[in-house]
């Protein structure tokens, strides 16, 4: 699905992003709610990047990739920690590009995230390569999601994947971001 945001687009630079696991639900501009095999799954763009909210039976988990303010932790090229019941895995990679070649990926990705039946894209004013961009499916007991965020003024894009097992197909009963669930506020290890 692809959605035009009608704010200013917040990310500054690539460097500016930071990662976080456990927020809490984060202002979105647009959120798409994929139920995959008895969990519930919030993809999230935020002014200043994307949030995916994972809720099932096994737990919750919150990755947020944006520019936040104050945040100590930048953007990791690759994390692998267990987080509950779910073993969690984190990569990141900074693609700097052509002008030509910019564009052309910037569409191709686009393209691919539109015709996805779990895919979420929000296009920034003032660009039509400036989005951010999310993907999610599920192999077997595992949760896969990809997400971009371009940069048009740098021609730099910024892929992650992350990866999140562990958990079965048992729904639980309240959804992702329901503010009354104290366990969708959980932060997870150290």
């Amino acid at each position: 699905m692809l959605t035009t945001i009608y704010t200013a687009f917040t990310d500054t630079r690539a460097g500016d992003l930071a990662w976080a696991l456990g927020r809490e639900p984060l202002p979105s501009l647009a959120t798409l709610d994929v139920e995959l095999a008895g969990a519930h799954i919030q993809l999230r763009v935020l002014g200043a990047s994307h949030q995916v909210l994972l809720d099932c039976r096994e737990g919750t988990c919150s990755e947020t990739v944006a520019c936040m303010p104050g945040s100590n932790t930048p953007l990791p090229l690759g994390v692998s920690k267990r987080l509950g019941n779910f073993e969690y895995e984190f990569a990141a990679r900074v693609e700097s590009l052509s002008v030509g070649s910019f564009a052309g990926r910037a569409q191709e990705l686009l393209a691919l995230v539109a015709e996805h039946p779990y895919g979420l894209a929000g296009l920034f004013p003032g660009d039509p390569n400036a989005f951010t961009a999310l993907l999610v499916q599920r192999r077997g007991g595992q949760f896969h999601w990809r997400t971009w965020h371009a940069y048009p003024q740098e021609r730099c894009l910024v892929a992650t994947r992350t990866r999140v097992s562990g958990a079965t197909d048992h729904p639980k009963s309240t959804p992702v971001g329901d503010k009354a669930n104290p366990k969708c506020d959980v932060t997870f290890g150290s």
